[in-house]
């Protein structure tokens, strides 16, 4: 089997967990769009028909008898520089589509699906088969807020994801108040020990976990040492508030955890919160009474286990709030 490419290690930034929609599409007789964007893999159960068929997991339109195609619309739920597009066909064999495209487009504000225009091509039509994941690596280098999903002619899809790097609107931005590490803003995981059971992207995520499989859980220790992660924050910043939220992990929270700040710039290195014992299932939040600059920080969970939400909450420096402008400038 084909490794996934790197790309795919990337948020998705489409995904319905991080706040994507599925704003349109021509035809859903068979399977609803919304499918298309869900963060399970898709899944098959044989023999579950409803009123217009089997019941698939993706999204699925009805036979074309003329030689038109199909499309949805998907609004990102993190704006970003798009890296890569995976097309998703499982389970679909004898109905999925031949051909598909994506495209994207770059909006302000809140338009309505037929107001959208521009739209860019990422992934040129492109033949497909059933019941596989097609990986598609974009070079395009601008920020985009919307692709748009072109099946030719009809069948179905089961995900589409759009893997990539989140670019804050620097006009969104409170520089006084804001989560220095949150996904949304521009950070970004640049290294963990351990993510057996799950991603440790999902400590930056928007909103909060639900279920203990949306957050990040290390495999057990056998030894002395202690796993951990690093956060490159959206821009350098002062921390004044750690949350470190432990909610659904009741018999394999951390024991005890700290959390250390380095400058990037400078090399320095000093403790944002020195190690603090945890609680199962409880959002911890500590006070920071400290004023030194930071670019990165490493969270160190003692030994091991799992944690739902890491959140920096602070202020921008005058140079971070350039750094967010000028990336979003960038990529216009």
């Amino acid at each position: 089997m084909t490794a996934a490419p790197d790309w795919t290690r990337l948020p998705d930034l489409a995904c319905r967990s991080v706040g994507g929609s599925v704003v349109w599409a021509n035809d859903e007789l068979f399977a609803e769009r919304e499918n298309l964007i869900r963060k399970p893999e898709p899944r098959y159960e044989t023999y579950t028909f409803g009123l217009k068929g089997q019941v698939y997991d993706g999204w699925e339109t009805r036979r074309r008898r003329d030689a038109g195609e199909d499309r949805a619309i998907v609004r990102l739920g993190l704006p970003g520089v798009v890296r890569g597009v995976v097309v998703d066909t499982a389970f679909f064999k004898g109905n999925f589509p031949p051909f598909a495209s994506v495209e994207a487009t770059a909006a302000t504000g809140y338009p309505a699906p037929e107001e959208l225009t521009g739209w860019e091509t990422l992934v040129p039509k492109s033949p497909l088969e059933g019941d596989r994941k097609h990986h598609f690596e974009v070079s395009a280098r601008r920020r985009y807020t919307h692709v748009r999903l072109t099946i030719y002619p009809d069948g179905g899809v089961a995900r589409l994801r759009v893997h990539g790097d989140p670019v804050a609107d620097p006009d969104l931005i409170v520089a006084e108040a804001l989560d220095l590490a949150a996904l949304e803003n521009g950070a970004s995981i640049t290294g963990c020990s351990n993510m057996f059971y799950s991603d440790p992207a999902n400590l930056i995520a928007p909103g909060q976990a639900t279920v203990m499989g949306e957050g990040w859980e290390t495999a057990r220790r056998r030894d002395d040492g202690n796993d951990w992660v690093e956060v490159e924050l959206a821009a350098p910043g002062v921390v004044r508030l750690v949350e470190l939220d432990t909610s659904h992990f009741k018999g394999n929270a951390p024991g005890w955890a700290s959390v250390r700040g380095r400058d990037a710039r400078t090399g320095e290195e000093f403790d944002v919160l020195p190690r603090t014992r945890l609680q199962p299932d409880t959002r911890h939040r500590f006070r920071v009474e400290q004023d030194a600059e930071v670019t990165h920080a490493r969270l160190d969970i003692h030994p091991d286990g799992g944690m739902a939400r890491l959140r920096l909450f602070g202020r921008l420096t005058p140079d971070g709030l350039r750094v967010i402008t000028q990336r979003y400038q960038d990529l216009r």
